[in-house]
């Protein structure tokens, strides 16, 4: 089974919260690997397809978001991840949260 792990610097003003964690989970959910989340290497790693796991993880601004995948495509999930976050959460058109 693949795996794949990235990490990537949060930098949103409000961190890991409501409209950033919609958007984290909803670009999770569309890849068949599992996929989790963690504010340090060591954990607690929580599921990234769930909403209600990412939010209660109250990630800050400046925390280094940790992602780990296993299944067919979790190299893309990684990938995928680490870019929305990068990007700020923005969605194409430049919708940013």
């Amino acid at each position: 089974m693949a795996e794949a792990a990235g990490t990537v610097l949060l930098t949103h003003p409000v961190g890991l919260h409501a409209r950033p964690s919609v958007k984290l989970t909803r670009l999770a959910r569309g890849f068949a690997a599992g996929v989790q989340l963690a504010g340090d290497a060591a954990g607690p790693w929580v599921d990234a397809k769930s909403i209600v796991k990412v939010m209660a993880a109250r990630l800050p601004q400046g925390a280094t978001l940790h992602f780990r995948a296993s299944g067919e495509d979790a190299a893309a999930a990684v990938e995928a991840l680490v870019g929305l976050v990068r990007n700020d959460f923005a969605e194409v058109g430049g919708d940013a949260a």
